[in-house]
């Protein structure tokens, strides 16, 4: 299972719209062309706020959001975003609810989870992040019941030929373009090797599968060995613990194999602490997680203690960075300097919130991007519809998003990977 940790903080976001495999939609003028939107602060909120009576307000807001991640050991990032959007708005207004850490053996639970939140009369959009396994189940029955009921998915598990049927909104990571931009990070900071670490399950995903033929055939450009090594799904009887284990005990031998210019990446997050862990203690890189964020594996593998930056990225990032320099690990070890899972639990809530207050248009990207804005740092973003390979179908309410790349070191830098043009094929790639 994909899952991540996070906190929270306020700046801008870009957005560039090219659809996958080379359809294009209308571009968002980047940084430097376009006079910045700007995002109201704490003061001048209260201002506006007593322009109209407060009852008035209310009376507009007379409507709940509920909010479904994963438990705090599997999803720690979804989850705290979600308690930052809840904290914001009072829990007389947002609901959080979590699925079962195994919901592949618990479908039912999971499905019930979500749709239990549709029996608030005043529910009017619910946001699943990151959508497992049964969300579409539980959008298809909330919407026999409740067909005014917003549903969206963050970071979706389902086919996106079939969640967007039943989904009003996917926003997923941008696994092409990622699959691509990892490997070129990796050849750039001198990687001979890409290893990639899953299991079974995540690898009979679509989206997981392409991203490793992606992955695969950048290797074959770059001219880089890619290896696969399989490591036990936390999802089933071993649990994380055992999951974790089996990574703590094996990176020694994957980094005597491989050699220390290998680079590694984990499909599931429960995995990345203890890689971040043995890299650092054994040699090795780490270029990003798959849902990266700075306390994504870094804060346990450092044995950091971050109490104090609740939600300041750019203290929580130059703390992970200044243990990761002490370590040995600079010019090794990446991340996206704000948490994609936070984000999207907080971003897609108050995006949903915009929606039903009549101040945004779902599908809207730019829309999106201001949302996200609120929640996130200083980072650039690039993001697309997603096109399917095969029919080359432009998927109106399918995103995909990512951040650029920031390698950590004396001092660290961004990779620019924003701004980098993946070549065409790839998107083709299947």
């Amino acid at each position: 299972m994909k899952k991540t940790l996070g906190a929270i903080m306020a700046i801008s976001l870009v957005i560039s719209m090219t659809a996958c495999g080379g359809l294009k939609d209308t571009e968002i003028t980047p940084p430097g062309d376009r006079e910045e939107s700007r995002i109201p602060d704490t003061e001048a909120a209260a201002v506006k706020a007593e322009e109209a009576p407060a009852q008035a307000e209310d009376d507009a807001e007379d409507f709940r959001i509920g909010i479904v991640t994963g438990s705090f050991s599997q999803s720690e990032d979804d989850r705290r975003g979600a308690e930052a959007f809840q904290k914001k708005y009072g829990e007389d207004r947002v609901t959080l609810a979590i699925y079962p850490d195994n919901f592949t053996d618990e479908f039912e639970t999971t499905v019930g989870v979500m749709t239990g939140l549709a029996d608030d009369p005043k529910m009017k959009a619910i946001v699943v992040n990151q959508a497992v396994e049964g969300t579409e189940e539980a959008f298809k029955r909330i919407k026999e019941r409740r067909p005014d009921i917003l549903c969206i998915a963050g970071e979706t598990f389902d086919v996106f030929e079939d969640i967007k049927d039943t989904a009003d909104l996917v926003v997923n990571n941008d696994f092409v373009s990622r699959g691509y931009l990892i490997i070129r990070t990796a050849h750039e900071l001198g990687c001979d090797t890409f290893v990639h670490i899953s299991f079974p399950r995540h690898l009979s995903y679509e989206t997981y599968a392409r991203r490793v033929n992606i992955m695969k055939a950048a290797c074959e450009e770059f001219g880089m060995e890619f290896a696969m090594e399989e490591a036990p799904d936390p999802t089933t009887e071993v649990g994380v613990p055992g999951a974790q284990e089996y990574i703590t005990r094996h990176v020694p031998e994957w980094v005597e194999k491989y050699g220390k210019n290998s680079a590694y990446f984990c499909t599931n997050d429960a995995h990345t602490e203890p890689l971040i862990k043995g890299l650092l203690e054994n040699g090795g890189y780490f270029i990003e997680a798959d849902l990266p964020s700075p306390i994504m594996g870094y804060p346990g593998a450092l044995d950091l203690n971050l109490t104090g930056a609740d939600g300041d990225f750019d203290k929580i990032t130059a703390e992970v960075e200044k243990a990761v320099v002490a370590a040995g690990g600079a010019g090794r070890f990446g991340t996206w300097t704000s948490s994609y899972g936070f984000t999207n639990s907080a971003g897609l809530a108050e995006h949903a919130r915009n929606v039903i207050m009549g101040k945004s248009e779902l599908t809207d990207l730019n829309a999106i991007r201001e949302a996200y804005k609120i929640y996130t740092p200083r980072t650039e973003w690039n993001g697309s519809k997603y096109t399917n390979a095969e029919t080359g179908e432009v998927m109106d309410n399918v995103f995909l998003v990512y951040q650029d790349t920031y390698i950590f070191g004396d001092p660290g830098r961004y990779m620019g990977v924003t701004k980098v043009n993946v070549p065409e094929e790839y998107f083709t790639i299947k």
